[in-house]
């Protein structure tokens, strides 16, 4: 028994000093700087409390890309979900080629959030645009991304294109699991195809419902790659009557502080994410414990 319990823990030792090393330990060194001045060169570091945490609250820059980051996690978790569900009643139908399209579908999702990027870029930049001047299309002649007003949207379509694909499978996993019989009987009774979904589908993949929308909104809130090379968190706008980045997330602004070696104010960004991203967490986790105790 004790050569088991022995065995077990040198397998266990490898990951338990990957994650102390790889998370556990940066997470406190961050903790700490967030309450510091670090410029994160110096070897002298000043305790300056909750100087930090009380500046971002005044500071115009990260109140905007903490809303413009509430509003595209808004519109992202909707337009991804909406998109996923009709893709999954597509490929659970008995439509032709229905495995073709499923492949089809999550494809995208394959594609890095850096090339994703820099794909849309060129087509809302270049080939658009072309199309706009060849046609005189005049609302296609200037690139959307150049829209402050229009930005946060074109970034979630870009991330509904591309995320849409993996949602779907696991409302494709929800609606097999429900039983044909319990549709055929529907059908018998005179159910039509949108009765049986808005009566029987709908109510019965509201596990994968709650899933999924839990997983993109923590993605959402995460989102860093394809914001960084699609927009660059440009065009510029105007917040407080302070200039501001239209498209300038809150992971881009914390990244953008910490590169103009302001370390400390980056960890203190930081961690309000943290604190949302385990809200989100902490919500989901509550969610799925009622469901389980109400199955």
């Amino acid at each position: 028994m004790n050569e088991t319990k022995l065995t077990s823990l040198l397998f266990i030792l490898p990951c338990v000093f990957a994650f102390l090393m790889i998370n556990i330990i940066p997470f406190g060194f961050g903790l700490y700087y967030s309450f510091t001045d670090w410029n994160g060169i110096s070897t002298s570091v000043s305790f300056t409390g909750l100087k930090n945490f009380k500046n971002l609250f005044t500071a115009p820059d990260f109140l905007f890309s903490f809303l413009i980051t509430i509003q595209y996690t808004l519109i992202n978790v909707i337009l991804v979900n909406v998109v996923s569900f009709l893709l999954a009643l597509i490929v659970t139908s008995s439509v032709r080629l229905k495995n073709f399209y499923r492949a089809g579908y999550f494809v995208p999702y394959l594609i890095g959030g850096i090339v994703l990027g820099y794909i849309w870029q060129f087509i809302f930049n270049n080939i658009l645009v072309s199309l706009g001047n060849t046609a005189s299309i005049q609302f296609l002649q200037t690139s959307f991304l150049g829209k402050s007003g229009a930005v946060i949207f074109i970034m979630a379509l870009v991330n509904t294109w591309q995320y849409a694909g993996y949602i779907m499978l696991i409302y494709v996993a929800a609606i097999q699991a429900i039983p044909s019989s319990l549709l055929e009987a529907a059908e018998v009774d005179g159910a039509g195809y949108v009765t049986r979904v808005r009566k029987i589908l709908i109510p019965m993949t509201a596990n994968a419902f709650t899933i999924s929308v839990f997983l993109t909104l923590t993605s959402s809130f995460k989102q860093y790659d394809m914001n960084f090379t699609l927009t660059n968190g440009g065009p510029a706008t105007r917040f407080l009557d302070t200039p501001v980045n239209a498209s300038q997330l809150l992971t881009m602004n914390i990244v953008n502080t910490a590169a103009a070696n302001r370390m400390g104010e980056a960890q203190a960004k930081a961690v309000i994410l943290f604190i949302a991203l385990l809200i989100i967490s902490l919500i989901q986790v509550t969610v799925n414990k009622r469901k389980e105790q109400e199955m």
